[in-house]
């Protein structure tokens, strides 16, 4: 096989997984975002707005893959920014959290988190052969799937904390900010790799 045939190979590969990771996102969001409302969690709410926003990034991925290195660039800078909308919703939720700390069902909390930790892991292993192709492009979508299975232990280790330890709204508060910086450092590597995208494009 030819090198042109090896990268047509890849691409078509790349493209199916991005429409599978972007469909798990947008399915797993739905559940979540309604159980974070139904239980009051920051947390929850942090990781469902960052469901969609990963539903977003690989669609717009799977658009882009064929354009040229500056527009993939581009699309990579835009992604940064998308990739700090679930860190600014998540800081307006936890403020009104703070205002009104009731502690969420700990178990509800915990086995949500639980489900989204099976969905990103199944993300990050399907998008952990493509990280380093097409740039920054597939780069903010494994690290954003990365970032989220972290979030979500967190998540479930505070629903075990809230149930055995300590019953307070402050253990889903803190990780729901947690997921927000961590979010804040992914739009930072992207927007980085894109840069240095755009820099090599010229």
């Amino acid at each position: 096989m030819d090198q042109h045939s090896s990268d047509d190979a890849t691409n078509l590969g790349l493209r199916r997984v991005v429409l599978l990771v972007g469909l798990l996102n947008l399915g797993y969001f739905g559940i979540e975002f309604a159980v974070a409302l139904a239980i009051g969690s920051v947390s929850l709410f942090a990781d469902s707005v960052d469901f969609l926003e990963d539903a977003s990034v690989n669609l717009l991925i799977l658009l882009a893959l064929g354009w040229s290195m500056r527009r993939r660039a581009q699309v990579g800078m835009a992604l940064a920014a998308i990739l700090l909308v679930p860190g600014l919703a998540t800081l307006w939720t936890a403020w009104q959290k703070f205002n009104l700390p009731v502690a969420p069902d700990p178990l509800l909390l915990s086995l949500a988190g639980l489900g989204a930790l099976a969905v990103n892991l199944t993300c990050a292993f399907m998008l952990a052969r493509y990280r380093h192709h097409s740039g920054s492009l597939t780069k903010a979508a494994f690290l954003s799937a990365r970032n989220d299975a972290l979030a979500n232990v967190a998540i479930v280790a505070a629903g075990l904390i809230t149930a055995s330890l300590w019953r307070s709204a402050w253990p889903d508060l803190i990780v729901g900010i947690a997921i927000a910086a961590m979010n804040a450092d992914a739009a930072r590597e992207v927007w980085k790799a894109a840069r240095e995208e755009r820099r090599a494009a010229t």
